[in-house]
């Protein structure tokens, strides 16, 4: 099992509590046929070291983020409050059973952000929470490798408007981030927790947590579906939805931080900020 860390001056792999630094770049690592027999080469060839900067980035290089939706009973439930601002509807109650995932693009590798970093939410919403996501690692085979702590940034008030409205309620700048590492070799288990806690003016305000035996679909189904009639060259990552959604009318503010926690992986946070002002 490794945990790959990206800085600005490069690639950092931990393996039983030593830390190297690799002469390899995530592209890399998301083309390889076998991603796991790739680190364990590089990191044979690596001499022991520290991490340099102190400031971890987004473990991703030049892949798409595309996400999952309605796979948590949670999340059925939340989508379809949101519908019935705008009179009701049950699409999310439909795809929740069917054979077939909501499947959906997310953002490109400059609109993510990393640990530390801002993300953002829409001025023209009123309604607006973090998804807390397990965040799949694929690579160009489809085949899932690793996985990482994902915050699915979304405008419910926009979405609930009208189901055409998700790509604005959730593709816009720092609507999404990464972090802080990159699991590699061992995914979580269904005994693993996800928690959400939401910060504001130095209090906790929010906090809420699920466990991934929850989540309703495979690693491999959802990776299945992403990757039919589709070709990713550079791997994907894939956020594969939420159990966790603060109830309406809680809404996130400017100066809020958001902490997601992974068990295996760590915990990824970032404050909060008008996507306009970044």
């Amino acid at each position: 099992m490794f945990r790959l860390y990206r800085t600005a001056s490069g690639i950092h792999l931990e393996h039983e509590g030593e830390r190297r630094d690799a002469s390899l770049s995530l592209d890399d690592v998301f083309r390889a046929s076998e991603p796991v027999t790739l680190l364990q080469q590089a990191w044979e060839a690596a001499p022991p070291g520290e991490i340099r900067s102190t400031q971890l980035l987004a473990p991703l290089g030049s892949q798409e983020v595309w996400a999952a939706g309605v796979t948590y009973y949670r999340s059925r439930t939340a989508r379809m409050e949101e519908s019935e601002e705008a009179g009701g509807d049950r699409f999310y109650d439909l795809v929740y059973d069917a054979e077939r995932p909501e499947l959906f693009f997310k953002a490109t590798s400059r609109r993510v952000r990393g640990p530390g970093e801002t993300v953002g939410i829409r001025s023209d919403s009123n309604w607006d929470v973090p998804e807390p996501e397990l965040t799949l690692a694929i690579n160009r085979d489809g085949k899932v490798f690793g996985a990482t702590v994902g915050n699915d940034m979304s405008s419910r008030s926009i979405e609930g408007e009208n189901p055409l409205y998700l790509p604005q309620a959730k593709v816009y700048t720092g609507s999404t981030a990464l972090g802080p590492c990159l699991l590699v070799g061992s995914l979580p288990g269904p005994e693993d927790e996800i928690v959400l806690s939401i910060s504001r003016d130095g209090g906790e305000v929010f906090r809420g947590a699920t466990s991934l035996s929850q989540l309703k679909r495979s690693y491999d189904e959802l990776a299945g579906f992403l990757f039919r009639e589709n070709d990713f060259p550079d791997g994907a990552f894939l956020m594969t939805g939420t159990g966790i959604v603060p109830d309406h009318p809680f809404t996130l503010r400017t100066g809020d931080v958001v902490r997601i926690s992974i068990d295996g992986i760590g915990t990824l946070e970032n404050p909060v900020a008008l996507a306009s002002t970044l």
